[in-house]
């Protein structure tokens, strides 16, 4: 198997184990996989550096919480810990405030807005819509993406209005992990109506799946999968469940192998569509497999690329290329199969 072989090449993956049957199937599909470049998205959410992939050290792409820390679920996998690297932004005028300065001091492309859910999982974005128009005139140039939880047809057009250019969600398909880990009253259903009240919109649509969400076991990730597929999507991310961050004792780390196979699935179940591997995934040589079964899977990009993961690029002849911002937002730049300076 020639993919086998060239991985063992390459120092940072000696110590990994593959699973030979996947790589022999990623490998059927080789025509296709390097015939679509791959980005390496570098967010300045935070510090990062490899060999190959160096990290901005200006602010050009923050996350902003307008919960701070806080969030009324604290749902086992998280606890509300992905939101404290955030910029706290708990009033419109703090995010009015923080933006300009960043524009003026570290030359700002863009941003994400999230936040902590309600009981509902919901986040009351309302009252910073006027401040989203006011910066989107004043300066057109900004990326504005937004974690944008459950919500309605209504308000999906709202945010629309107030100049979001991509939204984002969680999609689950298993009711016991919506009930067990989010600890959440709500149907499978109601995160496909939302899906559908986002694509209703001419944002675009970026759903996220977190593999391994039921404790690290795979369950409904395929449901999931199913839903993204009926609507009209920008993109998927797909993101690894990290022990790191959830309720001790409850979950293991997902295989790499069975995140490798959810890979191939949404690569055949989306041909047409991106999709990417997303921030969160466990570190280690973990993180080392699952990028490069995300590399040899054809996924079209990865935020925060694992040691390894450029030098299987060049090992299979794959173009790369690599922009300072989250990877469900394009912000123009492409520098295929070079290194992107940070920009002065």
């Amino acid at each position: 198997m020639r993919w086998m072989s060239l991985l063992q090449d390459i120092e940072a993956l000696e110590d990994a184990r593959f699973d030979g049957t996947l790589l022999g199937q990623f490998e059927a599909d080789e025509e296709t996989t390097l015939a679509r470049p791959i980005r390496f998205s570098t967010p300045t959410f935070k510090s990062y550096a490899t060999d190959d992939v160096k990290g901005c050290s200006k602010n050009s792409f923050p996350a902003f919480s307008v919960t701070g820390s806080a969030c009324a679920l604290d749902c086992d996998h998280c606890q509300a810990k992905i939101l404290e690297p955030m910029i706290a932004a708990t009033t419109p005028e703090m995010l009015d405030q923080k933006v300009r300065d960043l524009v003026l001091l570290q030359g700002l492309r863009g941003f994400l807005l999230s936040g902590g859910s309600n009981r509902r999982n919901e986040i009351k974005y309302e009252r910073y819509y006027a401040v989203l128009e006011r910066l989107k005139h004043d300066f057109p140039h900004l990326k504005i993406a937004i974690h944008s939880a459950l919500l309605d047809e209504r308000r999906a057009k709202l945010m629309e209005s107030a100049g979001v250019d991509t939204a984002m969600m969680d999609v689950i398909g298993a009711e016991e992990t919506i009930r067990d880990v989010y600890h959440l009253d709500r149907p499978v259903a109601d995160f496909e109506k939302t899906l559908a009240a986002l694509c209703s919109t001419q944002m675009k649509v970026v759903p996220h799946i977190v593999i391994g969400l039921h404790y690290g076991q795979i369950l409904g990730e395929q449901t999931a999968l199913d839903i993204c597929a009926r609507h009209e999507i920008e993109s998927l991310v797909l993101v690894v469940l990290m022990p790191f961050f959830a309720r001790a004792g409850k979950f293991v780390t997902p295989d790499a192998h069975a995140v490798g196979r959810i890979f191939l699935e949404a690569r055949q179940r989306l041909r047409e569509k991106q999709v990417l591997l997303g921030c969160a995934r466990p570190a280690g040589m973990h993180r080392r497999i699952v990028d490069a079964y995300a590399v040899m899977a054809g996924l079209d990009g990865i935020a925060f690329p694992a040691e390894g993961a450029v030098q299987v690029c060049k090992a299979l002849g794959r173009t790369y290329f690599q922009e300072h911002a989250c990877c469900s937002i394009k912000i123009g730049e492409a520098a295929p199969r070079q290194q992107l300076a940070c920009a002065n």
